[in-house]
């Protein structure tokens, strides 16, 4: 079976990251039969497309443009043929804050949701039926700090996803050590911050992820490297803390921090990397409880793993390894571990991962 592939890059050298050699953003193509990965177009004219997501059924690609120095960011759109997989520019929108790092979307596609690192703020975006995204219709300044000098100075937006029933959204706040939840309101569209969950000081939240089941969510923490396991009660839309797991090794001495999170498919596990380490940290999930079993580090063949994907079978993992200008696909067993690497694709500072069907004929 193939999917194709779009893989966010670095393009811009100053002033972060100082190796950013990327060109646009790559399409490509992924065999799940043999694990091959091969790229197919480079759309250029983008600077620091480092997160994207493709639109639920497939017809558009947004990408948010992640620029240091410019008081707003950048999303740009772009139309998606089904057989060739190649985009089309559409158009940009402002991104509601300095720095943006994140999109998302609800699962019929109406809404963008993006945040803004720098900034700390969110925003909702309506999209229109041609692929396009009108202007922000509701953009929320976070508030809050962490301890960590350098980092955790005011609030930084790192991430916002739509909850289980699409009436919530939460944000993971890096500067602020929150996860903070809204009523998203998808005609308007619209955000509403109604909740704030507290993590430990100096975690430094990135990244959340809902298991399948909708019972539960995982955030993955850049500073502190834990993992850590929530229970989501889809009627009341709370989040609770169950359990928080190390990421590392203990007797990792080195500098690490985490990057990103995914649940398989199948619910079974789940999988965070570590860039320093170079590792992605597997665990198993106790389907009863969500809390997690830690199975071990697997290599990720290459250096600081920004980002990595779960292909639409479960078969494969596919990292972004950032500083080694490689995206390395690596089979996963029925255990949940990773075995050797299958391919190595050579991409220029790599960032994003993400997957869109292709034509069986």
């Amino acid at each position: 079976m193939k999917y194709h592939v779009y893989i966010g890059t670095y393009t811009r050298p100053a002033p972060y990251p100082a190796n950013a050699k990327g060109e646009g953003l790559y399409v490509g193509e992924f065999d799940t039969d043999t694990g091959a990965l091969r790229l197919t177009q480079t759309v250029r004219g983008i600077e620091n497309p480092s997160y994207l997501c493709v639109a639920p059924g497939g017809a558009a690609v947004h990408a948010v443009w992640e620029v240091l120095g410019w008081d707003t960011g950048l999303v740009s759109s772009y139309a998606r043929d089904e057989r060739s997989g190649h985009l089309t520019f559409l158009g940009l929108q402002a991104s509601g804050g300095a720095v943006a790092c994140y999109i998302t979307m609800d699962s019929r596609g109406r809404v963008a949701l993006v945040a803004n690192y720098l900034s700390g703020t969110v925003a909702a975006f309506p999209a229109r039926p041609d692929g396009r995204l009108a202007e922000a219709t509701s953009v929320i300044q976070q508030q809050g700090s962490g301890p960590v000098a350098g980092r955790q100075e005011g609030p930084h937006a790192h991430c916002i996803v739509v909850a289980p029933g699409e009436s919530l959204a939460f944000s993971t706040d890096l500067g602020a050590d929150a996860v903070i939840g809204y009523t998203l309101d998808l005609a308007k569209p619209s955000l509403q911050e109604r909740s704030t969950l507290r993590l430990p000081p100096g975690s430094g939240p990135r990244h959340l992820t809902f298991h399948p089941s909708g019972r539960y969510a995982y955030v993955i923490s850049e500073l502190s490297s834990t993992m850590t396991a929530l229970s989501f009660d889809r009627a009341t839309g709370s989040l609770e803390v169950i359990g928080s797991y190390p990421m590392l090794p203990s007797d990792f001495e080195g500098e690490s921090h985490c990057a990103d999170v995914h649940v398989h498919p199948n619910g079974r596990f789940v999988y965070g990397s570590n860039r320093g380490h170079d590792s992605i940290t597997a665990f198993r999930v106790e389907p009863a409880t969500g809390h997690l079993e830690r199975l071990g580090q697997f290599p990720t063949g290459g250096r600081t793993p920004r980002n990595f994907a779960i292909d639409p079978t479960g078969r494969h993992l596919l990292v972004a390894n950032q500083d080694s200008d490689t995206v390395v696909v690596f089979p996963i067993r029925n255990d949940g571990g990773l075995d050797d690497a299958l391919s190595s694709c050579p991409v220029p500072t790599p960032s994003c991962i993400k997957f869109a069907p292709a034509p069986t004929a």
